[in-house]
């Protein structure tokens, strides 16, 4: 399973809006977790089994808890058994089209 989430607080943000500390503990719960990953500026990327998955994102929605009254939590999966490493494996395939569609164009 590939994992997209993006969680954080309301309810406590600091006084420009920001919720960087808030994302800080819950990126490092993900990253603690050993499973591949990957953060970019909107969404956290995780792979693993729907059991693993699932717990790390658990684990860091609590522990966002902390910094506000309430969670939002935003979650996008790609469920496709008998494949493993497609956190990079999607990207590759995705830019080896790209090329190729610039070769043939060019």
């Amino acid at each position: 399973m590939l994992l997209a989430f993006s969680v954080a607080p309301s309810g406590g943000e600091g006084p420009d809006g920001s919720v960087h500390e808030a994302v800080a503990a819950a990126v490092e719960v993900v990253r603690d977790s050993g499973l591949p990953n990957r953060t970019t500026s909107m969404f956290t990327e995780i792979e693993g089994s729907w059991d693993e998955v699932f717990d790390v994102v658990r684990r860091a929605t609590e522990a966002v808890a902390p910094f506000g009254s309430r969670i939002s939590l935003v979650i996008k999966a790609d469920i496709r058994p008998g494949h493993e490493g497609e956190i990079e494996g999607k990207v590759d395939r995705l830019e080896q089209a790209i090329d190729a569609r610039r070769r043939n164009d060019g």
